[in-house]
């Protein structure tokens, strides 16, 4: 075994064994958003969410509280649509149900009720079509395409599912995913639907946040940031004389899961969907605000047991990993969850359409990263 953390061999969700991912998305005809299925293993995972945004748009997360009686769950939707796109979880529990999936509630092994946590982000109007957004027919089609994968498949990334009409800072947004497996032999993942009220790129610089630890090498040229500035204040003004169909100022939440396959406690789950957030406010400036929603559910699949106290250490994780395992699994969830942005913000796509015009960033500054 390494006695340093690895990237995981997909660099990816699914780098956790048994959990899938599906898409689905609306686009054309006005619509621009779409949905996101993480799909656990039969018999379903431990799960937890942490929400610190302040407009968030969720559906059971209290049935995730530790002093409740349904304890795993056998998926989790990301969507968006904002409220109303939050339909979409019920054709993903219908689909649960005809597979006998969910909370036994009587002796017949089809008297099932599915728990299907979700949380929506919001891309109203983004395609110019208020009215166009997710709902149970494409719940129903993303955890359908999740199904379908085979274990360990890579994840669409960027303009797809929940992160199809993703925003952050004008910048398009998207999906991204990141994975560590660590010296214990753990793996931690995390997938993010990047939509945020604040930035993932200083406007300073235009460097990624999530990268600047990369040195001068995260940092464009500055004839280069200064072309992406003029840039993106031509697309704010051509977006606002498109936003008949939106709302100003915008409105937001990025989404993310973070999974492990280590054996962890609700309470365990708890924290690290809290620590986490560390990660998403290391890649977005600012996080948490009123008009976003910002919400990290975590998964357990249970499938290996917590590493002992003393186990082996990385030394990447400086003090803390001699803390345990544990708090390797909760900086390291950290650590994914700021990769998976910066992932997402690396591969979405600039849009023009007729709710907006969201440059890319590899459009504005190209990808600084492509060598490293």
């Amino acid at each position: 075994m390494a006695d340093t953390a690895q990237q995981g061999p997909r660099d990816a969700l699914t780098d956790v064994p048994g959990l899938r991912v599906g898409h689905a998305r609306r686009v054309g005809d006005g619509a621009l958003t779409g949905t996101t299925v993480v799909l656990t293993p039969e018999g379903s995972a431990v799960a937890a969410v942490d929400v610190r945004g302040g407009g968030p748009g969720t559906r059971e997360t209290d049935a995730l509280d530790a002093r409740n009686l349904v304890q795993r769950v056998e998926a989790v939707v990301l969507t968006g649509g904002s409220a109303f796109g939050l339909d979409a979880a019920s054709g993903v529990a219908c689909w649960l149900e005809e597979q006998g999936r969910g909370f036994r509630v009587g002796p017949d092994p089809a008297q099932v009720v599915p728990v299907v946590p979700a949380a929506a982000l919001f891309d109203l109007g983004r395609g110019g079509d208020w009215r166009a957004r997710p709902d149970a027919a494409l719940g129903r089609a993303a955890v359908e395409a999740a199904a379908r994968t085979q274990p360990g498949a890579p994840v669409a990334q960027g303009n797809t599912g929940a992160g199809t009409g993703a925003v952050a800072g004008g910048l398009k947004g998207g999906i991204g995913t990141a994975s560590v497996l660590l010296p214990s032999g753990a793996t931690v993942a995390a997938l993010a639907a990047v939509n945020a009220s604040g930035s993932p790129a200083d406007p300073r610089t235009g460097a990624l946040y999530g990268r600047l630890h990369d040195g001068p090498g995260a940092f464009p040229a500055p004839e280069a940031h200064a072309r992406a500035v003029r840039r993106l204040a031509e697309a704010a003004e051509l977006s606002q004389a498109r936003w008949a169909a939106s709302v100003r100022p915008p409105l937001n939440t990025t989404l993310a899961v973070v999974a492990t396959d280590a054996v962890l406690t609700r309470a365990q789950a708890h924290k690290l969907a809290g620590t986490a957030h560390d990660g998403l406010a290391r890649a977005v400036r600012p996080v948490h605000l009123l008009s976003d929603g910002d919400t990290v559910f975590a998964l357990s699949t249970g499938a290996r047991p917590l590493a002992p106290e003393g186990a082996l250490a990385d030394p990447v994780f400086g003090m803390h990993a001699e803390l345990g395992p544990l708090n390797e699994i909760l900086a390291a969830g950290a650590d994914v969850l700021a990769r998976a942005v910066v992932s997402a913000v690396l591969t979405a796509e600039t849009v023009d359409g007729p709710g907006g015009v969201f440059p890319s960033y590899r459009d504005l500054y190209g990808d600084p990263y492509a060598d490293r």
